[in-house]
């Protein structure tokens, strides 16, 4: 059973406990940092160990699909939390935007509820902060840790045990390879974090949409549907101003299913995750054709490069 993601696991209360405020557009409390103030928040918040997280026995290696055997109808009244295999990685940090995979079991029936992360394009990475209810989860665990985690039940289901595994942190700047300038495009420079700043050509802007890739990625590739977390630098061809920017907001996002502008879709559309684009959109296919205003981007030609940092794929509906 694949599962889209936690947050969608509706007949789940604890899922909702678990990733609550998390989603990868949530902008952390602070800039991702690998400070020791910033992992030592983290390992303050994270859930203690108890008799039932203690008491599961995993079968199966970190990073695949795992079985737990454990007593049935436990009582749980909060949430525990067991390392069960210590990772040798880097410990997370505070705003860190962390991939991590888990298998769900019902804690009182022994059912398995499903698996998620254990794919490249499964779920999308979390921003891990010391006031999250997924901060409590992962604490300040190391790259390579798996977790028994037992979370209480509700009034309508019942209590959960998840095997969580530490698979990485995910760079906020696109990290392919650099590939040729094309001619004609709009010059991109970037600053020591990665953030972009776009120097405009001379000339008409173009009247269709013209995209280069600055850098290649090794990653799946974002298609129809796809729901990716990015970080996005807006420059106006006709004011030759930045009018939004990701980078300035704080945090990249993800809107679900893509649903941007069409020349922003088409930008993302069979482009890997690691890549970064640089596309220029006519008004046909930004905000629409119209009169230049200063209260919204109709009539104007946009300028926006792109950092694809994650994707999650599309999940047919179920006949």
């Amino acid at each position: 059973m694949r599962i889209r993601s936690l947050s969608i696991l509706s007949t789940v209360a604890v899922a909702t406990l678990l990733l609550a405020g998390c989603s990868g557009s949530t902008t952390p409390d602070s800039t991702p940092s690998a400070s020791a103030d910033a992992a030592a928040d983290l390992c303050s918040v994270a859930a203690e160990p108890g008799d039932v997280s203690d008491g599961v026995t995993v079968d199966g290696s970190v990073g695949a699909v795992s079985n737990a055997t454990f007593d049935l109808g436990p009582s749980i009244d909060a949430i525990q939390r067991t390392v069960v295999t210590e990772g040798d990685g880097d410990k997370i940090a505070e705003g860190d935007y962390v991939r991590y995979a888990l298998s769900a079991f019902d804690a009182t029936t022994g059912e398995r509820l499903g698996d998620a992360g254990y794919a490249a394009d499964d779920m999308l990475p979390n921003a891990v902060t010391a006031d999250s209810p997924l901060g409590q989860i992962l604490g300040c665990a190391t790259i390579g840790t798996r977790l028994s985690v037992a979370l209480p039940g509700s009034d309508t289901s019942n209590p959960s045990i998840y095997i969580v595994d530490v698979l990485g942190v995910t760079p906020l700047a696109a990290w392919g390879a650099e590939q040729p300038a094309v001619e004609g495009m709009p010059e991109v420079t970037l600053a020591d974090d990665g953030q972009p700043s776009v120097e405009l050509p001379d000339g008409d802007a173009p009247t269709e949409l013209k995209m280069s890739v600055l850098k290649e990625g090794d990653g799946p590739a974002v298609t129809a549907g796809d729901t990716t977390l990015l970080q996005y630098y807006g420059v106006s061809w006709d004011t030759q101003k930045n009018f939004d920017s990701s980078w300035k907001n704080g945090a990249p996002i993800s809107i679900d299913g893509n649903t941007y502008v069409p020349g922003f879709i088409q930008a993302l559309e069979g482009q890997k995750v690691g890549s970064q684009i640089l596309v220029v959109i006519p008004p046909s296919l930004g905000y629409g054709e119209g009169e230049i205003n200063e209260s919204d981007l109709k009539g104007q030609t946009l300028v926006f490069v792109i950092d694809i940092l994650a994707n999650q794929k599309a999940v047919a509906p179920q006949q």
